[in-house]
């Protein structure tokens, strides 16, 4: 056990987190993303029992956003038309208000295939249980 370091970061994530460097990307996934063959050449550590917003926290409280970009984190935007609503966008919002103190000014948006394609090039995936949809969320690491 360490002090300090959210029970939910698995040791093979904190593992993950540390070897990751300036501008690396990882994906916090929801259920039905399609995470092992996103995943083919990067990392994909599962936990299924968990939602998105409780490692999203989890994950902030040890990870710096990047500040030379002006979008790190990124949800992949609705299909046009869709007309499905994204409450769990506002947790999100609020979760990275509370690790960085640029807020909500953190958080763009990509098309679906776009979100697809950054994510086949991600460090990792973290596969979750989470049900809410367009819960996919992608982070990209800074210094220290």
């Amino acid at each position: 056990m360490l002090k300090g370091i959210p029970p939910i970061l698995s040791p093979e994530l904190l593992k993950v987190l540390c070897e990751m460097g300036h501008s690396d990307r990882i994906v916090i996934s929801d259920g039905n993303f399609p995470a092992q063959s996103m995943g083919k050449d990067s990392i994909v550590i599962r936990l299924d029992g968990h939602g998105v917003p409780e490692i999203l926290d989890a994950i902030l409280t040890v990870f710096p956003l990047d500040t030379y970009v002006e979008k790190p984190v990124t949800l992949m935007e609705k299909v046009k038309g869709d007309t499905v609503l994204t409450p769990i966008w506002n947790t999100y919002e609020t979760i990275v208000e509370k690790h960085d103190a640029r807020g909500s000014d953190t958080i763009g948006q990509m098309e679906r295939f776009a979100f697809y394609d950054s994510a086949r090039t991600a460090y990792a995936i973290v596969a979750t249980g989470e049900k809410a949809l367009y819960a996919n969320i992608m982070l990209q690491k800074g210094v220290i």
